[in-house]
């Protein structure tokens, strides 16, 4: 695992534009306002790009590369098309399957169910309907939160509305594997329930 993934807060800032079809990301420190990672979807098909300019834009498949400052990959994160709901894998710098993100139906605000490679449940990411927040939970304990609020010395980035932050509860070790796949599940918040 990168040592960039032990880190407990992240400030994630979308790439806007008004004809773009990819999604691109930077991820920051918000306390330094240093750049940490990039997140681009660099090899989007011609129909992939069409149909993000239309409705179906939710429905289009995915591939995130997420890299750091020289260019290596850390992690991926994919998807294929889909009708109704989604599943999303995450894959290590060697593409190796780290878990699968598995969309619930009927959920208010957005749930997934975040598994390892093996299947196994590690949490539960739910989201509330009224707003941009996101709780990572385990047994009742919250491990991570997404929001669009943070009260952190680099609060002064947040101009816009494709801003928000990332913070991983110090209780979760630094080794441990869940931080790539919280970290990737932001990507996944971003493409499936806010597009």
């Amino acid at each position: 695992m990168n040592s960039i993934l032990s880190k407990n807060v992240f400030l994630v800032k979308e790439h806007i534009g008004m004809f773009k079809a990819s999604n691109n990301f930077d991820i920051f420190n918000p306390e330094s306002g240093s750049l940490l990672m990039t997140c681009r979807e660099p090899n989007l098909g011609f129909f992939t790009k069409m149909f993000r300019f239309t409705d179906y834009k939710k429905m289009t498949p995915f591939h995130i590369i997420i890299s750091d400052l020289q260019g290596k990959k850390i992690l991926s994160v994919k998807r294929g098309f889909t009708v109704f709901r989604s599943d999303v894998t995450v894959f290590d710098e060697n593409d190796k399957p780290l878990g699968v993100f598995k969309q619930k139906f009927f959920s208010f605000g957005g749930k997934f169910e975040i598994h390892d490679a093996n299947d196994r449940n590690l949490c539960t990411l739910q989201g509330k309907w009224t707003g941009w927040d996101f709780k990572f939970i385990k047994d009742g304990k919250e491990l991570a939160h997404v929001s669009k609020k943070w009260a952190g010395i680099g609060k002064e980035f947040f101009t816009s509305a494709d801003n928000y932050v990332l913070e991983i509860y110090n209780h979760v070790p630094e080794d441990a594997p869940i931080r790539a796949l919280i970290l990737a599940s932001v990507m996944c918040i971003d493409m499936v329930f806010k597009e």
